[in-house]
């Protein structure tokens, strides 16, 4: 049985983010890998815009960071996970859109929009909300320190009484009798 303290501890620990999104976003931005692979090897080397498959490459890589960057401040508990998720929900907007906006019409489009639809769109919300309960979370934590350090004078106060007592009895029983 743990003892109370342990048990306060567990029950005040509280993270900016919830457990899942390291792990879910760490996975997402290792899954993008093979992505840029497949873009590296199938975008048009040719296009309108010159380096058209290096912005593309570039920008994902760029998105992988910022998923790993949620994931990793998600993992440690660091409030910087809001501004990651920001970013990171605004890249993947940016991303949706011009997937969508830049292919041309017939299967990679219907492609794009599903890939918009289904994973892009979703994630980023999922982000956005990250990224407004991140400083709920914080103020909810902070909230729970200062009662754990109020618990933790109270049981110093506690252990003080307690040394007293024992000081007053020692005392008494090493003053002669009567």
């Amino acid at each position: 049985m743990s003892s109370a303290v342990e048990q306060i501890e567990r029950a005040t620990e509280v993270r900016p983010a919830p457990r899942w999104v390291a792990p879910v976003f760490a996975v997402l931005a290792l899954f993008t890998l093979p992505w840029i692979g497949y873009l590296a090897l199938t975008l048009p080397r040719h296009a309108v815009a010159v380096h058209y498959r290096a912005a593309w490459v570039g920008f994902d890589l760029g998105l992988v960071a910022m998923l790993a960057l949620t994931a990793v401040c998600a993992y440690r508990g660091h409030r910087q996970v809001v501004p990651a998720a920001s970013a990171t929900a605004t890249m993947l907007l940016v991303d949706a859109w011009f997937d969508v906006v830049t292919t041309p019409a017939g299967p990679d489009l219907l492609l794009s929009l599903v890939l918009a639809a289904l994973v892009e769109l979703p994630l980023a919300a999922v982000c956005v909300w990250i990224a407004r309960h991140g400083d709920r979370m914080v103020e909810r934590r902070l909230r729970q320190l200062a009662v754990r350090a109020r618990l933790a004078g109270d049981r110093a106060a506690a252990a003080e009484r307690t040394a007293g007592t024992a000081r007053r009895r020692l005392a008494r029983l090493r003053t002669p009798l009567r």
